[in-house]
């Protein structure tokens, strides 16, 4: 299961997996891309795979949870769950249940998704052959400390770098502490970054930064290439959780002394009760 999958590193994903013999289900806001990219995979697919689609926002709660249940109504087992969505958005917005737009799909419908898809993750995974699920976060977090009080800014304080790197902090956070979680189910969780690569959404939200490393940019085949790596190989990606990676290498979560200190135990049980009291509101 993929989300993001229309275009940039998680199209490129999905057409690596499913010409690796997978089964897929995209999850997609957009109907008619969704149909288009499935009418592009089919070809690829191996007899008796099925490529099938979802269409929800991961930023809609409700939304989220229809399409779990349809997942679970599609499938007994589910091996590995991507998280890939998710934009920098220029301007402030709220979700339909009123979080943050940028906290709301990048970290709250997620993770309802994830928890909700459990039963379908413990049912595929195995000690010699965990289920995966795998988070697509960025380097962009290494210059936000977690901060709870901080992570949903308001209208009046919106920065969208800002507001996508702390995201992408708590994804990376969410990834060590849902691995704990879910380590004796046979459920493996990673995060990764894809590095800076040139996808329509760096080009969308990031326009002077690829204009100044534009020649430097990966493209979003080399940018997807570990995330692939992670959900297909019976190697390192199952042999250990909660890691955060990069060129399929196992990379330092921090890279200076203040996002270092922020990140304790105190102020991660404050992130959980946070976070997954938005994922569960009624």
């Amino acid at each position: 299961v993929i989300s993001g999958a229309t275009s940039g590193l998680g199209r490129e994903c999905a057409r690596a997996l499913v010409r690796a013999g997978a089964s897929l289900d995209i999850i997609a806001r957009n109907a008619s891309k969704a149909a288009e990219l499935r009418a592009e995979l089919q070809p690829l697919a191996s007899a008796g795979a099925s490529i099938d689609v979802v269409i929800a926002d991961t930023g809609d709660l409700p939304a989220m949870r229809a399409a779990a249940a349809t997942l679970a109504s599609r499938h007994a087992t589910i091996d590995v769950l991507i998280h890939n969505a998710g934009a920098l958005d220029a301007t402030f917005g709220l979700s339909p249940d009123g979080i943050e737009q940028t906290l709301a799909s990048h970290v709250i419908g997620p993770l309802a998704m994830t928890e909700l898809l459990v039963p379908q993750l413990r049912a595929a995974g195995t000690l010699a052959s965990p289920a995966r699920v795998l988070w697509v976060s960025s380097g962009g977090m290494y210059v936000e400390p977690l901060d709870v009080a901080t992570l949903q800014m308001t209208a009046a304080n919106y920065d969208g770098t800002r507001a996508y790197a702390r995201a992408k902090r708590a994804q990376v956070t969410l990834t060590e502490m849902l691995a704990a979680r879910y380590h004796a189910d046979n459920i493996v969780v990673h995060a990764m970054h894809p590095g800076w690569a040139d996808t329509p959404g760096v080009a969308r939200s990031l326009p002077t930064f690829r204009r100044w490393v534009g020649p430097m940019l990966r493209d979003p085949a080399a940018g997807a290439e570990t995330l692939t790596w992670l959900a297909s190989s019976m190697g390192e990606p199952i042999q250990c959780t909660g890691q955060f990676w990069l060129d399929r290498r196992v990379r330092r979560t921090h890279r200076n002394s203040t996002t270092r200190r922020s990140d304790t135990a105190d102020e991660r049980a404050k992130l959980w009760d946070y976070v997954h009291a938005l994922a569960t509101q009624s």
